[in-house]
């Protein structure tokens, strides 16, 4: 009778043994055969391709950069004419040659070898089904500054300005429509701030969208490399996002003709977007306080040296790291041997960070005490910039050089 009781109690343990064993098993897997949980387990920055697509071409490609930790995101838009060499046809042309909605592999590729970056996920809506997208979440409301009044005897484009709620058939022609005397830059910042107004509602949606009928109808509208779970988890993550702070960071460069074609050539070859990248991230993942985290700084930049434009291009370069450039223009003197910041922030690691764009070590605190209190009247009383940056010859357009 106690031999059996002594088996009853071995054959408890192994089962419970057995079941902690496979409770453990059951959770490694889950983790691994779930990739959000994977990224978010990991406490990683995570990485999304968003394409808007038209007729099978990238009307705007969209990286978000999302760190759960923080709760904070950057994004990155990928111009479709930006030139590079694409390794996979081993010649100069535009990214989007290699993008295939049905098999966007290879355009990933290109993408995550131009920032630097492994992608996590991607997901692509084409024009066709973004308005049903955007009717079956209500609407998705921008900001649109100034209004449109386009009037054509097929289609006339009209949009009142101010905070507008947009329906799936005004988002679709929103983002698609064209305009021959339309700036790049104006065409370009209308669809970033619809692509950032959509994730806003989407995140603000996902409770409704995780219903079941919702949910595969949702799921019809998009073309995704992960399951409903997953896309599910990843936007009750994006919820979170104060995506108004967010300012979309643009791949910058020079215009070149390239095979007939005009293509964006990346600047320093491609090096100052993997810097920017890895700021970004870095800023992403630094733990700051509120006051500083999502602040945007501003800068005065001054020519020191007898270098015609350098003012104006090291301008464009701080605005791709998200600088604020209020002026850009000569310094007292254009022989100034050392570059200089003068910061007036109050941020000492604001500052530094600054500094390590262009790898200047020589700052100098500027408060309102230091200042002259005779030259402070009515005149003097205006804004003055977080940091002045004052250009030396030891800055060669990129970088500050050591002695």
């Amino acid at each position: 009778m106690r031999r059996n009781r002594v088996d009853a109690s071995v054959f408890l343990l192994a089962a419970i043994l057995l079941l902690l064993a496979g409770g453990a098993a059951f959770t490694v897997f889950t983790l691994r055969s779930d990739p959000i949980e994977e990224a978010l387990s990991g406490n990683r920055v995570i990485n999304t391709l968003f394409v808007i697509d038209k007729d099978q071409k990238p009307l705007g490609a969209y990286v978000l950069m999302y760190y759960p930790a923080t709760k904070r995101a950057a994004a990155f838009d990928i111009p479709g004419n930006l030139g590079l060499i694409i390794q996979q046809i081993n010649r100069v042309d535009r990214i989007d040659t290699v993008y295939d909605p049905r098999r966007i592999g290879p355009f990933e590729a290109e993408v995550e070898r131009l920032l630097g970056i492994d992608l996590n996920f991607s997901m692509i809506i084409n024009t066709g089904d973004l308005g049903k997208l955007v009717d079956l979440i209500e609407g998705v409301e921008i900001f649109i500054p100034v209004p449109v009044e386009i009037y054509d005897r097929e289609n006339s484009i009209l949009f009142s300005s101010g905070a507008v709620r947009l329906d799936g058939d005004k988002a679709r022609l929103y983002v698609s429509y064209e305009l021959p005397d339309e700036e790049r830059e104006m065409a370009v910042f209308r669809r970033q701030r619809f692509f950032l107004g959509l994730i806003k509602r989407l995140g603000e949606m996902n409770g409704a969208l995780k219903n079941p009928a919702a949910a595969q109808i949702y799921q019809s509208f998009l073309t995704a490399d992960m399951n409903s779970r997953t896309r599910t988890r990843l936007f009750d993550e994006f919820a979170g996002i104060d995506t108004d702070r967010i300012n979309i960071q643009a791949v910058g460069g020079n215009f070149r003709e390239v095979s007939g074609q005009m293509l964006l050539i990346p600047s320093f070859d491609g090096n100052l977007v993997k810097d920017i990248v890895r700021q970004t991230l870095g800023a992403l993942t630094r733990q700051l306080d509120d006051s500083l985290s999502d602040r945007v700084f501003t800068v005065e930049v001054l020519n020191g040296t007898a270098t015609n434009g350098l003012a104006g291009r090291t301008a464009e370069l701080l605005r791709g790291f998200g600088y604020d450039v209020i002026s850009a223009g000569n310094a007292d003197r254009n022989d100034y041997e050392k570059t200089g910041i003068i910061d007036r922030s109050g941020y000492d690691e604001a500052a530094k960070i600054f500094g390590e764009v262009i790898r200047c070590g020589n700052i100098r605190a500027e408060t309102p005490a230091q200042n002259n209190p005779e030259e402070i009247n009515i005149q003097n009383l205006e804004y003055r910039s977080d940091f002045t940056l004052i250009i030396g010859r030891d800055f060669n357009g990129r970088y500050v050089l050591e002695n």
